[in-house]
């Protein structure tokens, strides 16, 4: 199959090498332009680690803040996302001829959103695990590809809960669905939305609105303040 690849970091890195090995080709990236806390564009160093791989590769890169439709080669298969923080949007999933997956290290439609594993550590959830589904124009919305689920170990943290186990999970989950799709398998079950929860990233700041929690009957909301009118 050919895969237009849009990730960040270490794991779509190994994602790239594993779809390699099982012998789909990579036609283009699309990666951030640095490491997070990087500046230097001239320090190769400081690259995003999947621009970094797939410079050498003479793999077509996209910045993935600049990623549209026309950056997608003609002939892709599957666009998939790998730890991809860009919006993939409808003009862009057109261009795969397959599908257009990613993968999400949550139990879908439970902790949408890109902070998924802080969330599952913070609630203190006893069971996690990995999904990968069909993007839409719904983030983390669309049906449901492969999931599988996994105890979370005592003592985990983010860090070691991602790497040790959700990631090398959402390895073999992506590797599976491709191998599905190259077989004519196309799964797509709906998600649940009686059920879905959503959590907004934990590095932005607090949101302030207070017009979304007056209650009836209240006027004047001014963003500092509102008032009660007793009729």
């Amino acid at each position: 199959m050919n895969i237009y690849l849009s990730g960040r970091g270490g794991f779509a890195v190994q994602v790239a090498d594993a779809l390699l090995d099982e012998g789909h080709k990579i036609v283009g990236a699309a990666a951030p332009r640095l490491r997070k806390g990087q500046s230097d564009e001239g320090n190769a160093m400081c690259w995003d680690r999947l621009r970094s791989w797939a410079f050498p590769r003479n793999v077509p890169w996209t910045d993935s803040a600049e990623l549209r439709a026309m950056h997608v080669p003609d002939g892709v298969d599957i666009i998939l996302a790998a730890h991809s923080h860009a919006f993939l949007g409808r003009r862009t999933r057109a261009r795969a001829g397959v599908a257009t997956i990613g993968y999400h290290p949550s139990l879908l439609p439970l902790h949408r959103g890109r902070d998924a594993i802080r969330w599952t550590i913070r609630d203190g959830d006893k069971v996690t695990g990995g999904s990968v589904y069909h993007l839409t124009e719904r983030t983390d919305g669309g049906p449901l590809a492969a999931q599988e689920h996994l105890l979370v170990p005592p003592g985990s943290t983010a860090q070691t809960l991602w790497r040790e186990h959700l990631a090398p999970l959402g390895v073999r989950l992506l590797l599976k669905v491709v191998a599905d799709l190259a077989a004519g398998r196309r799964i797509e079950v709906p998600q649940d939305e009686k059920l879905a929860t959503w959590e907004p990233a934990m590095d932005t700041q607090p949101l302030f609105k207070p017009e979304l929690i007056a209650l009836p009957g209240s006027v004047d909301v001014d963003g500092s303040k509102w008032a009660l009118h007793a009729d």
